[in-house]
């Protein structure tokens, strides 16, 4: 079917797979391309020749808020992949790219879902500068409601309306192209990538490496970095853990998936969230506020003028309320325990 179709693209090298479970840029590049490696191999063996082997591969890969990794990414993959075209002496034509750029589940949060209308769209832009031949970004209410609400589902398709057809992004090729950043950067992923797509065929394959659980020690790896980025807030959660807004409605809790049974040769990889532990935090406090009607709450105390106390005073609001916890502020006399029963002092060092 395939010879007698050769621009059809009937297989897909999913690179959100990697990227949800929480595979870094480089990670996700190597492992999406070993995979479509593993595709032209089998096709060949089949009797399929290897242009249209290549030809027949389409790539999805994800696009997230940070927006120079994903123009990067992008314009990464089709470098690699002609390079890989090239090595099999398939042709200039079969190294080709189709992207199909999907907005990041990973970066989506349950609370204040609006922030993920901006980060969707920050995606959005990102893909299209990248050279994406085709985007597709969620709903920003996805999380709260099954397939996002009515409002949620156009406000996703016009963002990318406006973007192609009032900003233009569609009609300039490359745009990032000859920026230093850029291409530096794009250089960068792109070895990355390459050394690791180097070290999965060495152990034989994207199969064999997943089934040794190779990808998974280096997924464990990733994982453990971006926590502490997130936990310590070096890598940032608008609405979550920077300017949480405690007030709002809290969402339904997350549904738990139960396993359907199956044995699988591997664990499998599923979805982490970057917001997961934050999200987990929260819903302990809105248990609590359900329980008891009422939210923890914290006293600032405040000692001194207020340019002595501000400072400090504002970050501590934001540092216990991205736990969900209340906080009231007012003078040290002010406080009462029977109402907030822990205090915080905040002032400046020398009134300290």
């Amino acid at each position: 079917a395939l010879q007698q179709a050769p621009s059809a693209r009937v297989l897909v090298s999913d690179g959100t797979v990697w990227h949800d479970a929480g595979a870094s840029d480089g990670q996700e590049l190597a492992w999406t391309l070993a995979g479509a490696a593993a595709m032209v191999r089998a096709l060949v063996d089949a009797g399929v020749d290897r242009a249209v082997a290549f030809a027949s591969i389409e790539f999805r890969f994800a696009a997230n808020a940070d927006q120079f990794a994903t123009i990067t990414k992008l314009r990464a993959a089709r470098g690699l992949w002609a390079r890989i075209a090239e090595i099999a002496e398939a042709g200039v034509e079969a190294g080709r790219m189709f992207q199909h750029a999907d907005g990041s589940q990973a970066m989506l949060t349950r609370y204040d879902p609006w922030v993920n209308a901006l980060r969707s769209t920050v995606a959005c832009f990102a893909a299209a500068v990248g050279g994406a031949d085709a985007i597709t970004i969620a709903p920003h209410d996805v999380l709260v409601a099954d397939g996002g609400t009515v409002g949620g589902r156009r406000t996703a398709r016009n963002t990318q309306t406006v973007l192609m057809l009032e900003s233009h992004l569609a009609e300039v090729v490359d745009l990032a192209g000859g920026s230093w950043y850029v291409e530096s950067r794009t250089d960068a992923v792109a070895d990355a990538a390459w050394a690791e797509l180097q070290r999965v065929e060495a152990l034989g394959g994207i199969v064999a490496a997943v089934e040794e659980g190779a990808i998974h020690e280096a997924l464990d790896r990733t994982l453990a970095g971006r926590a502490k980025a997130l936990a310590t807030r070096r890598q940032p959660l608008t609405g979550l853990s920077e300017f949480p807004n405690i007030a709002e409605q809290p969402p339904d809790p997350s549904p738990v998936v139960a396993s359907d049974g199956t044995e699988t040769p591997f664990a499998p990889l599923g979805l982490r969230r970057y917001s997961d532990a934050f999200e987990h935090q929260r819903g302990r406090t809105d248990a609590m506020q359900l329980a008891s009607g009422s939210r923890p709450a914290v006293f600032l105390a405040t000692l001194g003028s207020p340019a002595a106390w501000t400072a400090r005073a504002t970050f501590a609001k934001n540092f216990f309320e991205v736990a969900g916890i209340r906080t009231v502020e007012g003078t040290v006399d002010e406080f009462d325990p029977e109402l907030t029963p822990f205090a915080c002092v905040c002032s400046s060092d020398p009134v300290y």
